[in-house]
């Protein structure tokens, strides 16, 4: 039997709401070649959600054609879950909790495929995957997507006449699996944690010897990452006990987001099938364990010249100090997009390599915002130390583009370089999840930048999330086991 022919008519999904570019439309031609000529049997459509966790479902390949444009059919429900994957809104009130009739009772939505974003994967057989964006089934787009927040932050830089342009440094940790705690008495919600080993001690930060103990299990996972055409630049090993970091090369808008997705997932199945859990939680419940940080590189191009608009004789350009003049002033309520878990706050520790406070300095890893490249140098930029390798990369950047925006608008100064950054008076950073979540709730640039209705409904899961380890564990400066069940294996 010949293979079905793709739904082609006006009235899919995809035309009938008018939801692809000219491009979009010739990438997915594309993408339907590839699947037949890589006989490809599934393609498996995913959304970032509010966490940053891929979600979505797996379609036999002539149906996956179709789906492009007609989309996938998801629940609501899942925009309404915590970390433990409990729904925190009442779903089945009057607008489900959100004022908003789309939402309520569990109804779908639509996940309708960026055929851009497509790959064959190369350790799943016969297997492809497309990144999707979230449309209500009346075609209007759910306002909780952050992917669409980070896109709609582009198109308001932008309207400043400046592109953004990010390099990612990830650190994370990677375990062999002794127990994977598959036992019904572990099924608990949320699972139990598996049980652990490491692969390799610690404490010998970027030696060969320790690399190459690592190799072995890395080397999966880099060739995976490389297949999947992510601009991976270096491969190393951390100071931890089995912790490595990998480094991308820059890239320009929704790419280097997209590209932070792509990669945690990709590591994270290329690790398990091959016996190991790599985890981006940042600090694991386990003895001698390291936190782990996701170092944020940034800086601004502009439209007219393409040059970098930080670029100046003395160091930094007055773009450059307004912009991370905005980053300081906001950097107490960008914590719950930098650093979204109960866990990532014990990472904040003085004299630790991890910022406390909301200062900068040339070249010097113990503040939050580091300005790095000599002065002239045609790569300056900033690079921002508080985000935790958890974070959902579209509100985490974005949540930069709007503090800086703001810092554009009122030309916000930062201050004297702090070379003593553990010895300063700038305001701490936030030291839990509640008191970020609060600094949220006050900030007017992010209610105005994310909406008043996102940064609520972002904030309320949150809480929930704390509230769920107050009910459950006392508060510790140390790793809990609520925090290891919560987000080892999640994350």
């Amino acid at each position: 039997m010949p293979p079905r022919k793709p739904a082609t008519s006006p009235h899919s999904f995809v035309d009938r709401h008018g939801l692809w570019s000219a491009e979009q439309a010739r990438a997915a031609r594309e993408v339907e070649r590839s699947i037949r000529k890589n006989k490809l049997e599934l393609v498996r459509f995913s959304f970032a959600d509010q966490h940053g966790v891929l979600r979505g479902k797996t379609l036999l390949a002539d149906d996956a054609i179709a789906a492009l444009r007609s989309g996938v059919g998801m629940t609501t429900t899942l925009l309404a879950k915590d970390t433990s994957h409990k729904s925190v809104f009442p779903v089945f009130s009057t607008g489900g909790g959100f004022g908003m009739a789309e939402m309520q009772g569990g109804a779908d939505f639509m996940m309708v495929a960026d055929p851009g974003t497509f790959r064959v994967l190369p350790w799943a057989e016969n297997t492809g995957w497309v990144l999707c964006d979230i449309y209500f089934c009346n075609g209007k787009p759910v306002p909780f997507s952050t992917r669409a927040l980070y896109r709609d932050a582009l198109t308001k830089l932008a309207g400043a006449g400046y592109d953004y342009l990010a390099g990612l440094e990830i650190e994370f940790h990677l375990f062999r699996i002794e127990n994977p705690r598959l036992q019904p008495a572990d099924a608990t919600w949320p699972p139990e944690a598996p049980e652990v080993s490491l692969i390799t001690q610690g404490y010998q930060y970027l030696t060969e010897s320790r690399f190459d103990m690592l190799d072995p299990l890395i080397a999966p996972l880099r060739r995976g990452i490389a297949a999947l055409d992510l601009p991976l630049r270096s491969v190393e090993v951390e100071l931890g006990p089995s912790q490595c970091e990998f480094t991308f090369r820059p890239q320009m808008g929704l790419a280097a987001a997209d590209t932070m997705i792509l990669f945690r997932s990709a590591v994270k199945q290329i690790a398990r099938r091959n016996g190991c859990l790599a985890s981006f939680m940042c600090r694991p419940a386990l003895p001698h364990a390291m936190s782990s940080g996701w170092h944020l590189h940034q800086s601004l191009i502009e439209h007219r010249t393409r040059r970098n608009a930080f670029v100046h004789a003395d160091g930094l350009s007055v773009t450059g100090r307004h912009f991370l003049g905005g980053l300081l002033e906001h950097a107490r309520a960008a914590t719950t997009f930098t650093t979204p878990t109960v866990n990532g706050y014990k990472r904040y520790r003085a004299y630790s390599l991890a910022p406390d406070r909301a200062i900068w300095a040339r070249d010097n890893r113990g503040v939050m915002m580091r300005l790095l490249g000599q002065p002239g140098d045609a790569a300056t930029h900033l690079e921002n130390r508080a985000g935790e390798p958890a974070a959902n990369p579209y509100l985490y950047m974005a949540s930069q583009i709007h503090a800086g925006l703001d810092g554009l608008a009122n030309k916000r100064e930062p201050g004297p370089s702090a070379d003593q950054p553990y010895e300063t008076d700038a305001p701490l950073l936030p030291k839990s999840l509640g008191e970020a979540t609060a600094a949220l709730r006050a900030d007017d640039c992010f209610r105005s930048g994310f909406g008043g209705g996102f940064v609520d409904y972002y904030a309320h899961i949150k809480e929930a999330e704390l509230a769920r380890y107050h009910k459950e564990q006392a508060d510790s400066p140390e790793v809990t086991p609520w925090e290891q069940k919560e987000y080892l294996d999640l994350f």
